[in-house]
């Protein structure tokens, strides 16, 4: 009965003392980086080509409609009715037929002008058409 009333101090609980634990961790990692294999990866030869003269590419032309901020329509910097858009188009199509059309449209343009000028040269058979957003100068 004496041993179960007596309280249990600080000084009775066990204190557990990690180093060993701790030498065998290290140890433990030294021996997996000692006996790791480092694999070196197998590459493909390349054979690279002779120094060819370098045939310059010629950029496609392109025919530039923009559309500003105020819905104004301007084909090649110039300012155009939307009524001559589809007539203008057809006949720049005409002139280089492998051109294409660059639609650069202002973001506060309503998208109506913007359809309107993709409508007008669809109808003008254009079949590169790009839309590009507007780069204020």
């Amino acid at each position: 009965m004496n041993r179960k009333a007596r309280a249990i101090t600080a000084d009775d609980k066990a204190d557990v003392d990690l180093t060993p634990m701790l030498d065998v961790v290290f140890i433990m990692l030294i021996f997996f980086i000692v006996t790791a294999s480092f694999v070196t990866e197998r590459v493909i030869g390349l054979n690279l080509p002779e120094n060819a003269p370098v045939q310059p590419i010629s950029p496609t032309p392109s025919l530039l409609v923009e559309v500003s901020a105020n819905n104004d329509i301007y084909i090649n910097n110039r300012r155009v009715d939307a009524s001559a858009v589809r007539a203008l188009i057809a006949q720049k199509h005409a002139e280089l037929p492998e051109a294409g059309l660059v639609i650069r449209a202002h973001e506060l343009s309503s998208a109506e002008t913007y359809v309107l000028v993709a409508d007008a040269a669809q109808q003008a058979r254009v079949n590169n058409i790009s839309l590009v957003p507007f780069a204020d100068k």
